[in-house]
Order: C-alpha cells, then sequence, then structure tokens
C-alpha cells in the first residue's frame, strides 16, 4: 500500500435501511478500486465483508466490516455497517469513527425506517454525507420517486449531480450534470467511456444542471454574485462550490447505480474523493481533561498529542479479542505503550493491522485519520479513549442503547454454567447491546438485547465459536406479595417431644405500609412478656417467610408487623421456638389481611410514523397500558406511557409485526402495582403447579 497522508485519506460510513445494497456496493469498490479480481455476491455467500455463517444464513449484514481502497490518490476506509434496527447501535458506533457518509437508498423501496434513524444519527454527528440510489436495474425502479422519498422522509433537499440513463432492465449509464456528458459502463470493471447526451435526455439534463447550480450557489456568495451576473458556473467552480457546501451540510449530494453490475461506482468514488472531507478537513476534535475535567483539544496532525477512540470490539476464539479504533491525532507505532484514560490504566500496544474484511494487514505506524486494530488487549473496550499518559484526554462515550427483548437461559448440557458465563462475556465484549444478569428473585440468568434476531444471532455465535447450546424460555415475572387489610393474630409454638421441649409464643398486628416503603417490624413488647434476646429471632422468622412468599411464593413487601404481646418458658423456650412462632404467626395474618399480588409496572417509550399511531396505542391498551403522552421526534411520533412487564415480553417482534418494522422502543422499570383480581388467580394457579413440579 502506497504512503498515505491525512489529507489523502477518506473514511466513510456506508449506511442505510436493511436489504438496500451496501454491502454489495462495497464490493464494487473493491472491484473497481482493483482491490479484488472478482466481486463478492452477499446473495451467494460469497462476501468479502459479510463472512460470517449467520450474516451468510440471514443474507444481511450483522456486524461492521472495515477494508479499504485506494482511487484518484486517496486512500480510502469504509465500514460496511448494518441496516437492521437489531444491530443499529454498531452502526452509531461506525458513525463516530468516519469524517462522511454514503446513505444508500433503494431505487424501489425509497427512504425507509432505519434510513430515517442513520440520517438522525448523522445529523446529531454533523456528518456530512452523498445519496447512492442503488439497484436502477430493478423492477419499478425509480430514481425521482426514491429522491423524493428523502425530500417527504426526511425534511432535506438532496441534489442530484447525475441522471440515470434509462432504468430498470434498459439502465445503461448516467448524465454528468457537471461536465455535461454521457457516462457509459463498462459492466465487467466498471471503467467509464464518456459520450454525447441522448437527444432524449438533453431537456431533462439541462433543467437539472441549472437547479443544480443554483443549489451550489447559495452556499458561496462570491459563486451566487457569479452566477446571477454570469447566469453559470464552470465546471471547476461547481466542483470547487460542491466541495464546501458538501462538508458544511448545505448540500447533499446524490448519485445513482446498480453494483451487481458496477454501473454508477466509479462515478460515486470519484465523488468520494473530490467532495468528501479528509480528517484535516473535519478539524480538531474536542475532549475533557480526565483529571482536571477541563476541555481539552487535539488536532489532527502527527506531531500531536496522541488520541484515539475504540468504536468496535471483535470476539475471536483464537485471535482472541481485536479492538477496532480511529486515531484522531498523533502517532502511534508497533509495540509502543499508550493510556486508556476511560479506565485509568496502561496498555500495552503489540502489532496493529489494517482490516480487510476478516482479513488483516500489518501497519508499522498510524497517523491521524488512520483506522486499524489491535489484538489481545486485556482492559480496552468500545468506547473507551486511548491517548498519551502525559497528555491525557478523554472523549464522550456514544449513548448506551436499551435492551429490548429478554429470555432465561440454560445450558443444555450439565456443567456447561461456568463456560456459558464466560462464552457470553466475551461476545458482550464485541457488542455492548447485550446484556446478561441474574435475576435475584426468580433465579434465573436473564439475557437481554436488541431484539428477536439479536438474541438468536447471539446463541448462534456462541454454538459456534464456543461449542455453548442453550435453551431459552420466556422470563418469569418477579411479581410480589402485599396486604390491603389488617390483622392481630397469635403464633404459638409449642412442642414436647420428651426431655426439654420447644416453646415461643407471639401475638403481633399486622397492616400495610405505603407502595414501595418496604418492610417495618415494630418491638411493642412491655413487661418482658418475651424476653429481649427472643425478639430478634421473632423478626427473622418474620422475614424468613417473607422471603418464601405465603400465597404464591413472591416475596412479601410492603408490611408492618409489630410484636405486641406474647408468652415464654423459663425451661423450653429457645431462639429457634420463637422464629419459628413469629413465622407462623406471621403466615397466619399475612392470610387474614387481605392478601394481593403486585407486578412490575414499565415505563414505555414508542417511536413510530404517523400512519400507525393509532395501531400502537389500541394495542397499548389491550395490554393494560395507559398511554401518558405523546410528543414529535423528527418525522415520527413518540408514545410514551406505562405497561405491565408481563404484557411486554414478547412486545418487540409484535411491534415489528405491527408497524412493517417501523416501529421501536424502550422501557425502563416505574413501579410495582396491584394485579387484577382475575388475573391474580390463574398466576397463584401456575405458581402453585410450578411447586409441585419443583417437589
Amino acid at each position: 500500500m502506497a504512503k498515505h497522508d491525512s489529507n489523502s485519506l477518506r473514511n466513510i460510513a456506508i449506511v442505510g435501511h436493511g436489504g438496500t445494497g451496501k454491502t454489495s456496493l462495497c464490493e464494487s469498490f473493491l472491484l473497481v478500486g482493483g482491490k479484488s479480481d472478482k466481486p463478492g455476491r452477499v446473495d451467494e455467500g460469497s462476501s468479502s465483508l459479510d463472512y460470517e455463517p449467520e450474516e451468510h444464513k440471514r443474507r444481511i449484514s450483522i456486524s461492521s466490516a472495515v477494508s479499504s481502497f485506494e482511487w484518484n490518490k486517496c486512500r480510502i476506509n469504509f465500514l460496511d455497517t448494518p441496516g437492521d434496527a437489531n444491530f443499529a447501535m454498531d452502526t452509531r458506533n461506525c458513525l463516530r469513527a468516519v469524517d462522511s457518509a454514503v446513505v444508500v437508498v433503494d431505487s424501489v423501496g425509497g427512504a425507509e425506517f432505519q434510513t430515517e434513524k442513520v440520517w438522525e444519527y448523522s445529523n446529531e454527528l454533523k456528518i456530512p454525507r452523498i445519496v447512492y440510489i442503488s439497484k436502477m436495474d430493478r423492477e419499478r425502479a425509480n430514481f425521482q420517486a426514491a429522491l423524493d422519498s428523502i425530500q417527504d422522509s426526511l425534511g432535506k433537499k438532496v441534489t442530484p449531480l447525475f441522471l440515470p440513463l434509462g432504468q430498470e432492465e434498459s439502465f445503461k449509464g448516467l448524465v454528468d450534470l457537471i461536465e455535461m456528458k454521457a457516462l457509459m459502463f463498462d459492466e465487467a470493471k466498471g471503467k467509464i467511456k464518456r459520450d454525447e447526451i441522448p437527444d432524449d435526455m438533453s431537456e431533462a439534463a439541462a433543467s437539472s444542471r441549472e437547479a443544480m447550480v443554483e443549489d451550489v450557489a447559495e452556499c458561496d456568495e462570491a459563486l451566487m454574485d457569479k452566477y446571477l451576473e454570469e447566469g453559470s458556473l464552470s465546471p471547476e467552480e461547481i466542483k470547487t462550490g460542491l466541495r464546501r457546501g458538501v462538508a458544511s451540510g448545505d448540500i447533499i449530494p446524490a448519485v445513482c447505480g446498480c453494483s451487481l453490475k458496477n454501473l454508477g461506482t466509479a462515478a460515486l468514488m470519484n465523488m468520494l474523493t473530490d467532495y468528501l472531507p479528509s480528517p484535516l478537513d473535519r478539524g480538531s476534535h474536542v475532549g475533557t481533561n480526565p483529571k482536571t475535567g477541563e476541555e481539552e483539544i487535539r488536532t489532527p496532525e502527527v506531531d500531536s498529542p496522541f488520541s484515539a477512540m475504540v468504536f468496535k470490539t471483535i470476539a475471536d476464539p483464537y485471535a482472541g479479542k481485536l479492538t477496532v479504533f480511529r486515531v484522531y491525532s498523533g502517532t502511534l507505532r508497533a509495540d509502543s505503550t499508550f493510556y486508556n484514560s476511560s479506565r485509568n490504566t496502561t496498555e500495552k500496544c503489540g502489532a496493529i493491522f489494517y482490516l480487510e474484511g476478516k482479513n488483516q494487514k500489518p501497519a508499522e505506524s498510524l497517523i491521524p485519520g488512520d483506522i486499524a486494530a489491535m489484538a489481545k488487549l486485556k482492559e480496552t473496550s468500545t468506547g473507551d479513549t486511548l491517548c498519551e499518559e502525559k497528555a491525557p484526554i478523554l472523549y464522550e462515550k456514544a449513548a448506551s442503547a436499551n435492551p429490548v427483548c429478554s429470555y432465561a437461559i440454560h445450558p443444555k448440557s450439565k456443567g456447561d454454567e461456568d463456560k456459558l458465563f464466560s462464552s457470553l462475556n466475551r461476545l458482550i465484549e464485541e457488542d455492548a447491546t447485550l446484556n446478561l444478569r441474574r435475576d435475584d428473585q426468580t433465579r434465573e440468568m436473564i439475557l437481554s438485547g436488541m431484539g428477536q434476531v439479536h438474541i438468536d444471532v447471539t446463541l448462534e455465535k456462541m454454538k459456534r465459536k464456543f461449542g455453548v447450546d442453550v435453551t431459552l424460555k420466556q422470563p418469569k415475572v418477579p411479581y410480589k406479595e402485599t396486604i390491603k387489610g389488617k390483622a392481630r393474630v397469635q403464633g404459638k409454638y409449642k412442642k414436647q417431644s420428651g426431655g426439654r421441649g420447644q416453646y415461643g409464643d407471639t401475638w403481633l398486628e399486622i397492616e400495610p405500609t405505603e407502595r414501595g416503603a418496604g418492610f417495618e417490624f415494630v418491638d411493642a413488647i412491655v413487661g418482658g412478656v418475651v424476653p429481649r434476646n427472643y425478639i430478634p429471632a421473632v423478626e427473622k422468622g418474620i422475614v424468613e417467610a417473607m422471603a418464601d412468599g405465603i400465597v404464591a411464593g413472591y416475596p412479601v413487601v410492603d408490611v408492618k408487623v409489630a410484636l405486641v404481646d406474647g408468652s415464654y418458658h423459663t425451661v423450653d423456650s429457645s431462639e429457634m421456638a420463637f422464629k419459628i412462632a413469629g413465622s407462623m404467626g406471621f403466615k397466619k395474618g399475612f392470610e387474614q389481611s387481605q392478601p394481593t399480588l403486585l407486578e412490575p409496572i414499565m415505563n414505555i417509550e414508542i417511536e413510530v410514523p404517523d400512519e400507525y399511531m393509532g395501531d400502537v396505542i389500541g394495542d397499548l391498551n389491550s395490554r393494560r397500558g395507559r398511554v401518558l403522552g405523546m410528543d414529535k421526534r423528527g418525522p415520527n411520533q413518540v408514545v410514551k406511557g406505562q405497561v405491565p412487564y408481563s404484557e411486554i415480553l414478547s412486545y418487540a417482534a409484535e411491534l415489528t409485526s405491527i408497524t412493517s418494522g417501523r416501529g421501536v422502543f424502550s422501557f425502563e422499570f416505574s413501579h410495582y402495582d396491584e394485579v387484577p383480581a382475575h388475573l391474580q388467580e390463574k398466576i397463584i394457579a401456575e405458581a402453585a403447579k410450578e411447586r409441585d413440579k419443583e417437589e
């Protein structure tokens, strides 16, 4: 690979909705750019970027892939990102590591839900972008309709720099609106042959060129003055204006093509080098000093202090952990030492290398803008900042995503518990949107992720890479028990079996406390009717009875118990006797105090396009949910509400079905509330069956 500098680098994320042809476009880059001799095909499982078996099986990108090619004396690093909502966090992390993006939009489907999401992410990060309208050879392909859908869905005007020559089966080339030439492509290698614009396209080309020139002129005062005076701009002036307009975000240029036939790829590659910014163009990066909290700035220069951000981790059972990062400033050499400011630790950098799909190419040193990887770092994880210890800086981490789909997991083979935990922890290092926890109440191991596909892929990877197979069950709902009434009861334990007996006698007053107040024990003994040394045993007996539950085996909460009276025997009484007496009295009193079940209630936020609002709200109501409010977020509506946890255990798949994949949601625990009476009977009966099985 030729020696490069930061000015000749382009770091680009290829983003868009799933199935729009992002990976096919990247494979076309590698072929037309001379990096590969034959095109990889997603549908044939021969892609060099979608190389995991799970990706071959589903014909989708599950994990982002990094590669590069050289074009017009520039080195172009590109990240082929997933388009499925289950893996959107990977895409978001990739956008933090690049300077620009190519948004791929299907010529038939137009802007879809994930198009809107990646557009939103790009806006947040102020990333310049180009729109590529893909699959122009498909039946019903329509370049203008796809552009209009972007305007309608995203509220952003896109400026075509090219028009298609033909559509569907007749698509054969492009009209270059800057040079006003027809570009015909050699399908085998994507090379361009220039020709005159066909007569039947000349009027449309002239009209589109005039609109494009107006868009360019509006971004630059000097160009606007010239345009108003002379009525036109030269190709060189248009290109200069485009570069400025794209960098500022005022212009989003568009091109179209067919990646599988390499039609339009070379034109897009020229746009990448001509109009998208280098790391130097993007300027300085801002962080904070981890020791003082003050702002720190790093310029993308080789003699600045080294700093970088980790945006991806890859778990490999043989090579160990691969850490993928982007250099923001300074130089990193192989076999040097760096400081992880996110974890306040020093790590040794061994070999560094560039990623080319699943392959690796050694690198001696890295400069600002380089995207590379290191192996076997012990402490470093996705989102961490790497820097010089003498010049520490901490870059802001990406916001974490809340998992929306959970299962209780059990290893199929006995003795695989430890292997299960270690394997999942390796995968969690790779994918921070996974979460593994033990529910102390239900005693289940709960694996949570961003959707059903996410969970399925994770378990397939675990079986393939680490040899661990598991079974999935819906998690048990962590119900709790409480009371609504009061009772005064005696708990008396008397046992005589020859020799010393057992005797404990308690009188308890039981009543509910406020929701969420927990357990309160009151010692109201007067006159020593129960000796002081036995009172803690009474409380312990009550607490143990509460933990096991009374009516359905769920923990008891929000009760107040006062020990008000009792009696003892000077010989037969003991701590154990009073512990049992306290437990017996509590159980009896609980049953007399209008026991009831409580269920966890979750705050839920659902984001959907307008047309699905009625269906989503109706479905939420059918789940015993309450709508608390609605907000607008871009083109979508956000429904805020509360819903019982038991009603949303499988909500991810059902929301996908209701909204054709265009709805997303998140939830978090809010509070416990009473379960409706007609459902309590069913829950208590199921709990009794479960206990019988265990016995």
